[in-house]
């Protein structure tokens, strides 16, 4: 028998290699972590595993962005509770207005500070999935 707490599932869609980087060494003391770079390995995670919470980069390269993605998951019965915090460069009223019509929990804009990241992300998880992290 192991004592061993689960970690929570957390996904990260980011699309720049550096900031996947940071972020995976980073969050990976608190979370069982995965990462995609675009719509296609975004819908590929998603068949593959079950998540608690979703970092979700508004301003992705490719076919479909972040507000995009976040509608379509807030569509699905599957993930229209899930947790989402949206980070994004774009800092103006508009954009977070955007992020938020979309269906984000928390919009952060970038850069954010490490600790405020992880106090927002544990937090969230918290309100809205009533997961608790030590």
């Amino acid at each position: 028998m192991t004592d061993e707490v689960r970690k929570p599932k957390l996904l990260v869609v980011e699309d720049d290699y550096e900031n996947q980087k940071f972020l995976q060494i980073f969050l990976k003391r608190k979370f069982d972590l995965e990462i995609c770079d675009s719509s296609d390995t975004f819908y590929q995670k998603l068949e593959q595993e079950k998540f608690d919470i979703i970092l979700m980069d508004i301003s992705l390269r490719g076919k479909k962005d972040g507000l995009q993605l976040t509608r379509e998951l807030r569509e699905k019965p599957e993930y229209k509770d899930i947790a989402i915090v949206g980070l994004s460069a774009h800092a103006f009223q508009r954009d977070k207005d955007n992020a938020y019509n979309a269906g984000v929990d928390i919009f952060l804009t970038k850069p954010v500070q490490n600790d405020v990241l992880l106090d927002t992300l544990i937090k969230t998880l918290r309100d809205k999935s009533g997961i608790e992290i030590s």
